[in-house]
C-alpha cells in the first residue's frame, strides 16, 4: 500500500507550499519522542515534561540514596583490599584508586539501567511480537529474567493491550512511556481480594517492571505509584502507527513485575486521584528545583561608597 506521504515524496512542492521538512508529520514521526527531559509533540511548538525527569528533580530521596552509596563504596573496598593498599603507597596510583572507589555506586547505577534497558526490550519483543534481539537471547544474565516474565504472563493468564505507549496529559504539561496495559481475571481476582472490593475481570492495569534491588528486600518504591498515577491520568496516547487516540480507560490500582533472576513478585501499586494529586504536587516542586530556585538567591550585595549614600 502507498500512504501519502509515499507517494508525494518524489513530487517537487507547489508554489506556496510548505517544504518536505517542514510539512505536519505523518505515520510514526507524530510519536513524541523524549530529548533531554521532555517530549516535544511534532508539528507543534508544545513541550511535555518528561514523567521520570519530574520525579527525578521533584522527589527527595533523602537518606536512602545516601546510604545505597555509602553500602555499595564500603562494599567495593571491602572486595578490594588488596589492591587499595597496595594502590595507597603511591602517589598516582592512590589518586587513581580514590577516583575508581567513588565512583563505585555511579557503575553499579549504570550496570542496573543497563539490565533494566535490555530486559525492556525483551519484554516489549514479547508483547508485541516481534523476533527478539538475537544479542539479548544469548546473554546468559538475562536469561534468568526472561523466563521469570513468560512464567509471570502464563501463571497470571495476562494478555497485553500496548506496550511502550507514548501518553501525554497536555492540559497538565507532561508525558511518558508506559511499559505496558494489561488485562488478567487473575490478577483483577486478586486485587478484589487484596483491596476488598469489586474489580471486573476485564479491567485493564496499568503495568510496569522493576528490575532493581533484592527479590526479598527492596526494589519497589512509592515513586512507581506515581508514574502509573500520571499515565493513568494521561488524556491522549499515540498508538504504535501515530495515531493520536483518547487514553484508554483503567483501574485505579496497577501492578510492578518485579523481576529478579532469582524469581518475580507481582506488586499491586496505587494510582488513584490522591496519588494523582501528589504527582502534581511533586511536579512543582521540580519546576522549582530546576527553574525558580536557581534565580532567588543572587550575589552578595557590595557596601555603598560615600557618594552613592548621598545620591540615594
Amino acid at each position: 500500500m502507498t500512504t501519502a506521504a509515499q507517494a508525494g515524496a518524489n513530487a517537487a512542492p507547489a508554489a506556496g507550499r510548505r517544504s518536505r521538512t517542514e510539512q505536519e508529520p505523518t505515520g510514526t514521526d507524530r510519536i513524541p519522542q523524549p530529548s533531554q527531559g521532555w517530549y516535544r509533540v511534532k508539528g507543534t511548538n508544545l513541550k511535555l515534561r518528561r514523567v521520570t525527569t519530574i520525579l527525578e528533580q521533584g522527589c527527595s530521596k533523602g537518606d536512602a540514596l545516601t546510604f545505597w552509596a555509602g553500602n555499595i563504596t564500603a562494599e567495593t573496598a571491602m572486595n578490594n583490599l588488596p589492591y587499595l593498599v597496595s594502590s595507597s603507597l603511591y602517589p598516582d596510583q592512590r589518586t587513581e584508586a580514590y577516583d575508581w572507589l567513588r565512583r563505585a555506586h555511579i557503575r553499579k547505577k549504570d550496570e542496573r539501567a543497563d539490565i533494566g534497558t535490555a530486559v525492556h526490550r525483551l519484554v516489549e519483543a514479547h508483547v508485541l511480537g516481534t523476533p527478539m534481539p538475537a544479542e539479548l537471547l544469548s546473554d546468559p544474565e538475562l536469561a534468568p529474567f526472561l523466563d521469570h516474565f513468560l512464567r509471570f504472563v502464563e501463571e497470571w493468564q495476562v494478555e497485553f493491550e500496548a506496550s511502550e505507549m507514548v501518553v501525554g496529559n497536555e492540559a497538565e504539561g507532561y508525558a511518558g512511556t508506559l511499559d505496558y496495559l494489561l488485562r488478567s481475571p487473575l490478577i483483577a481476582a486478586a486485587l478484589s481480594a487484596y483491596f476488598d472490593t469489586e474489580v471486573p475481570s476485564g479491567a485493564v492495569f496499568v503495568g510496569d517492571t522493576k528490575t532493581g534491588g533484592e527479590l526479598d528486600v527492596k526494589g519497589v518504591y512509592p515513586e512507581a505509584a506515581l508514574q502509573m498515577a500520571a499515565y493513568r491520568k494521561a488524556r491522549v496516547a499515540w498508538l504504535r502507527d501515530g495515531t493520536k487516540v483518547p487514553m484508554p480507560d483503567t483501574f485505579w490500582a496497577g501492578v510492578v513485575l518485579h523481576l529478579r533472576p532469582e524469581g518475580y513478585r507481582l506488586i499491586p501499586a496505587v494510582a488513584d486521584d490522591a496519588v494523582f494529586e501528589a504527582f502534581l504536587t511533586v511536579k512543582r516542586n521540580a519546576e522549582w528545583t530546576s527553574g525558580l530556585s536557581k534565580q532567588v538567591i543572587r550575589p552578595a550585595l557590595t557596601l555603598p561608597t560615600r557618594t552613592e549614600e548621598r545620591a540615594a
